[in-house]
Formats: C-alpha cells, structure tokens, sequence
C-alpha cells in the first residue's frame, strides 16, 4: 500500500534513562580482557555473570568449522524474552533468550537474528525454551543490543530456507548502526515512528525503500535531510509482533540499510561506469 502522508510533528516524550555506566565504559574499551569475570549475583542485572557450567543440554554436535551465510527477510517470527545477560569467560558477553518458535528446529550454530543482529547459537535447552548467543565487544559498540536487561523483550527471526516465502526484504543481520527514536505520534491505529540517523546512514534511506529496524523491514515514508531523520509507519498488526512500539523516545534502535544501495555506490566509486562507457 503506498503512502503519501509524511508528518511533521512528533509527541514530546521523556528520553530514557541512560544505560548503566560501568557497561558503557566497558564499550569505550577496544579489548575486553579474556580474563575478566564477575562474580554471580543473585538478583538479575545487566552485570550478572550466567556464563556458568550450563545445565543446557544441546541435541546436536557444533558444524565444525563450516562458514553458513545467513539471510533474513525482516518479517518477525515472535518476540522472545532475555533471561540473562553478563560478561562470558571468552570476554564477551552471552545472551540467553526464552522463545518458543525459534526453538522448534534449533541446532548449534544456527543463525538467528536478535533485534535484527545475526547471532550464533551456542547453547540451548529445548524443555525450557531457551537458547544462548554471545555477543562480541564490536557487537555492542555497533548496535543496542547493550541496552538490553533482564526481561527485555527482543525480536526474532531464524535464517530463511530456500523453501520458505520472500516475504519482506533482503537482510543480513549485519547491522549498519543505530538511530535514536526522537518522535511518536498515534494517527488512528497506526503509529509513526520518526529516527534520528547519522549522516553517513542517511544517505542510503530513500522514500518508499526497505530498511531493517531492530530487524524489521519497513518502508520508509519520509526522508528529512536537514534533521537527519526518517519515518515510517506500522500498523495495528504489526504493532503487536515486534518490539519498536515498546521503545521509547530517546532509545536505539539497530538499523541495517539495504544493500542493493551500497553495491551501487561501490560500482560508482569504483569507476565501473566509466569502464562500460569506454568498452
């Protein structure tokens, strides 16, 4: 369905707190120390270590070294829950996810999107419905998985089969950056939403093109290039599968643009056109 109303007012919202210090600073860092380990606690926060001797018991053996290339169409399957989060062993952090659809099929090394980041199944129990995934320190720093916190809830989508419907737009779980949600307004039962990018982003969002938000693929409505800021819209539909609707002003959100736009500026740049011109 096209779309030809832009807006231009957004709601005043209070921006929300911001994340703990201690794991901000840890972001600044270029390396986290493989040795640094934090003593469990026993009420859940964003620093409690649970990268302890699992009680997972995975049903199959990891695939070795095998590289898998993972696609994603942006069409959320559920939404699950974090269970735990804390610095791991190997000196970053794991993640462990209580859902229910995504566990139907899983296997060690499967790919799974989380907020739109393509992450890797490490651990899993299938009788509690929860699944483990690290997260490297580049991971952080890149999107807003480290805002996350017990009980956070988190989109999820499995790689697609060959077999399966296309049913929104390529995506790779390679998230490109963040953006900052700076407006929301209710117009009947759809909700805009409007994000703040930066330049370098900005530049490959075009109105009526596919971008991925926290790994949901939407049509961009509006491009407002001095604000440095987009829009789209979701419906009532939509606002019930994923979780941008939860998110308030002043949050991340992951973006990942599509990336049929930077193929074509890589061409350019490169002077292939000059090369077919001169052929």
């Amino acid at each position: 369905m096209a779309l030809s109303t832009s807006m231009n007012s957004f709601s005043k919202i209070p921006k929300a707190a911001p994340k703990n210090p201690i794991i901000f600073n840890l972001l600044k860092t270029p390396s986290l120390k493989p040795h640094l380990k934090l003593n469990p606690i026993s009420k859940p926060s964003f620093l409690s270590l649970f990268y302890q001797p699992s009680n997972f018991r995975p049903k199959t053996q990891c695939c070795g070294s095998t590289t898998i290339r993972s696609l994603f169409t942006g069409i959320v399957e559920e939404m699950g829950e974090i269970k735990q989060l804390g610095m791991a062993d190997h000196g970053g952090f794991d993640l462990k996810i209580h859902a229910k659809t995504v566990m139907e099929d899983v296997k060690l090394g499967d790919s799974i999107a989380v907020n739109g980041t393509c992450l890797t199944v490490t651990d899993f129990d299938t009788r509690l419905g929860e699944f483990m995934v690290g997260l490297a320190p580049e991971t952080l720093r890149k999107t807003s998985l480290s805002e996350l916190e017990p009980g956070s809830l988190v989109n999820l989508e499995r790689a697609i089969q060959p077999t399966g419907r296309m049913g929104g737009h390529f995506v790779q779980g390679h998230v490109d950056g963040t953006g900052e949600i700076v407006g929301k307004e209710v117009e009947g039962d759809s909700l805009w939403i409007k994000v703040k990018v930066d330049k370098s982003l900005l530049k490959y969002v075009v109105p009526k093109g596919f971008i991925a938000v926290d790994g949901t693929s939407l049509t961009v409505v509006a491009v407002f290039e001095e604000e440095l800021c987009f829009n789209f819209m979701l419906v009532a539909y939509t606002q019930q599968k994923v979780v941008i609707p939860l998110k308030k002003v002043g949050q991340k959100v992951n973006l990942e643009v599509d990336i049929l736009g930077k193929y074509v500026e890589r061409l350019l740049s490169s002077g292939f056109v000059d090369s077919i011109k001169g052929s």
